[in-house]
């Protein structure tokens, strides 16, 4: 055990150095955007008796966050209402959560995802884990932010309120948002993967064990699951996030949150890494497996 916390704080400072800059998301901001259009093809979408939820689905998951806040501006203006109001008065079940999530813009689903977790009775520990091990410093800064502002609340003073002990300290080390940004693109991918690969043979070598297993024997509960979940997305956070989709799929029956939650928060980050880190470990296709 003391082995492993002395290496610790060096991962936590591969982890907090390692920022993604390249654009891996398989949804793109649609060429030729126009607003006032989208707008109008929502509107005729949900007028009248019945919805067109193909139309809707199609139109939003086709254009990026940006530009959907662009749509929902342009929709308020003209129509005098909220867009998303109009939707969920259109829509029901899983397809109007999935199409008020594509409408929230992405660091207000993080902290609403993370109050979700933890108001009312019990704690959603996964979601805290999953949030708080995978964004970077400045995503984690601007969270802390938007729940204050839309929660009226404080998220570590909520989190110390229902967590506790090394589980309770390691997140709230995470929630700091410490982490350097801005490292120059070009040397991001070579010097982390060194420091990285080092850190990690360095505790091999000592110890004659993966890390992982270290956690795993010498941890337990929460507190195992979130280090694991650090040490995953240091690795790699697309496998990290492959691995969270294949467990959301493979039980009987489907954790549906956590499979939405997932594919709409990635899909403008690294999704096309994610899917190919899938393939890859499971032989079968994201794609096929949602299906």
């Amino acid at each position: 055990m003391n082995l492993l916390f002395h290496f610790l704080p060096v991962y936590f400072v591969c982890f907090q150095s390692a920022e993604i800059m390249a654009y891996r998301g398989s949804v793109r901001p649609f060429v030729n955007f126009n607003p006032k259009h989208d707008a109008e093809i929502l509107h005729k979408a949900m007028k009248g008796i019945g919805t067109n939820e193909d139309t809707i689905l199609m139109l939003l998951a086709s254009r990026s966050n940006d530009q959907r806040q662009d749509i929902k501006a342009v929709y308020k203006n003209t129509h005098g209402k909220d867009l998303v109001s109009a939707l969920k008065s259109e829509l029901g079940g899983l397809f109007e959560n999935l199409i008020v999530a594509l409408m929230t813009p992405p660091v207000s689903y993080d902290a609403s995802q993370l109050h979700k977790a933890l108001k009312g009775i019990g704690t959603e520990d996964e979601v805290l884990i999953e949030i708080l091990a995978s964004r970077t410093g400045e995503q984690i800064t601007n969270i802390v932010k938007a729940y204050k502002k839309e929660f009226n609340g404080k998220l570590e003073k909520d989190i110390l309120s229902d967590t506790s002990g090394h589980y309770q300290r390691l997140l709230v080390i995470l929630l700091q948002g410490s982490r350097e940004d801005g490292l120059g693109e070009e040397n991001i991918d070579k010097d982390a993967k060194a420091l990285f690969d080092a850190v990690f043979d360095a505790y091999k070598k000592l110890s004659g064990a993966e890390l992982e297993d270290s956690i795993e024997a010498e941890t337990t509960g929460n507190f195992e699951n979130l280090l694991l979940a650090v040490v995953k997305c240091v690795r790699s956070v697309p496998e990290f996030f492959a691995e969270r989709l294949s467990k959301s799929m493979r039980r009987a029956g489907t954790d549906d949150s956590t499979l939405m939650r997932i594919m709409v928060s990635r899909s403008e980050i690294d999704m096309l890494d994610i899917r190919t880190c899938f393939k890859k470990k499971y032989g079968a296709s994201l794609y096929t497996t949602i299906q």
